[in-house]
């Protein structure tokens, strides 16, 4: 079964990276309110993930 963390983190970068092939607000640099809500969400579920997997 897959990791659910892991699933909801790939699923948050899926819904930046759609967001951001149709937003022409959206750049590397900067985001619209949108982008920078689904980045945060993606960055935040990433570190999550990650801290997760290190070893203690």
């Amino acid at each position: 079964m897959p990791d659910d963390l892991f699933q909801r983190y790939q699923a948050a970068h899926r819904a930046y990276q759609a967001h951001a092939r149709a937003c022409t607000s959206c750049t590397d640099q900067a985001r619209c309110t949108q982008g920078t809500r689904l980045w945060e969400s993606f960055v935040r579920l990433q570190d999550a993930y990650l801290q997760r997997k290190r070893p203690r």
